[in-house]
């Protein structure tokens, strides 16, 4: 033990999907053995960060577009008027919608 050239021992548990996974990839290599393939992992392999806030916000910009669509056609429906700020409210959320999209599209260039 004192002669090795890894002399550190790390643990950590997995779920049986998640060993599954490691498995499968683990297939596609020619290595069998479990430690120079996740020291490999470990060390070279990439981790991919995706930013998601601009599409959080545009997914929250489009439920309330499509939840005030929904009283508009429900009160339409059942006889009532269409009022002209609706539709104006409707035009101004598209609008937020539109710049939105401008955004995360000119973000990911």
């Amino acid at each position: 033990m004192a002669n090795r050239k890894r002399n550190i021992q790390m643990k950590f548990y997995v779920t049986e999907d998640e060993k599954r996974l490691i498995d499968e990839k683990m297939s596609q290599l020619p290595t069998r053995r479990y430690g120079a393939y996740l020291r490999k992992m470990a060390i070279d392999g990439y981790i991919i960060y995706t930013d998601t806030a601009d599409i959080k916000a545009f997914t929250k910009e489009l439920s309330a577009i499509g939840r005030n669509i929904n009283q508009i056609a429900k009160r339409i429906n059942a006889g009532g008027p269409a009022y002209q700020a609706d539709m104006s409210e409707i035009r101004e959320r598209l609008n937020e919608i539109w710049q939105l999209q401008r955004h995360i599209l000119s973000n990911q260039r």
